[in-house]
């Protein structure tokens, strides 16, 4: 064994300190979740699968199990619930048929997008109470402890996958007077 440089008492507060805060914190955003995806009749497994499919474009169960942070048969259990709605399709690759992989419908697609563009008509806590630090720093909180925490956790795998969504966001969508809007509905108006 290597010697350690903190202490069994540190490393148990540090443990448990962000345990606390990890569920509070995560009571408040499922909490917001759950108030978002509700018209959709969508669970927050059910979204978060479509998310993923929606920046992965053809994800293998496995990506969405791994990114997702579920047991590769909650994805897929709710994969194929998602599949009976017309909001998923599944199918083998030429290249690899032992791999299932998911990928959005037109029906799904649709309804990404107008989740994303109804996103502010729900209220969500975890923003609100963000806009303190927002209004002190000039942005919202960018929380790289943590990412760096995750990193070392999940891999640089997750972490390519998580940047690459909200890039992902960027690029798709734009705001005109406090609405949100896909580029497409955008070029289309002009």
């Amino acid at each position: 064994m290597t010697e350690r440089d903190y202490t069994m008492k540190e490393a148990m507060m540090f443990s448990q300190r962000i345990g606390q805060l990890s569920k509070a914190l995560w009571k408040a955003v499922e909490k917001d979740w759950q108030l978002w995806i509700k018209p959709y009749d969508l669970n927050i497994n059910e979204h978060h699968i479509l998310w993923i499919a929606y920046h992965l474009k053809g994800a293998s169960i496995s990506d969405v199990a791994k990114f997702g942070v579920m047991h590769v048969s909650t994805a897929f259990n709710f994969s194929k619930k998602l599949e009976e709605r017309e909001l998923l399709a599944f199918s083998k690759r030429d290249t690899d048929k032992r791999n299932t992989y998911v990928e959005l419908t037109p029906k799904g697609e649709e309804l990404m997008q107008e989740m994303i563009e109804k996103y502010h008509d729900t209220p969500h806590t975890v923003i609100e109470s963000s806009l303190p630090l927002r209004s002190l720093y000039g942005k919202f909180p960018e929380f790289m402890d943590v990412m760096a925490i995750i990193r070392n956790i999940y891999g640089n795998d997750f972490m390519e996958i998580f940047e690459a969504s909200f890039k992902n966001l960027e690029t798709k969508f734009s705001e005109e007077n406090h609405i949100i809007g896909s580029e497409k509905k955008s070029e289309n108006a002009l």
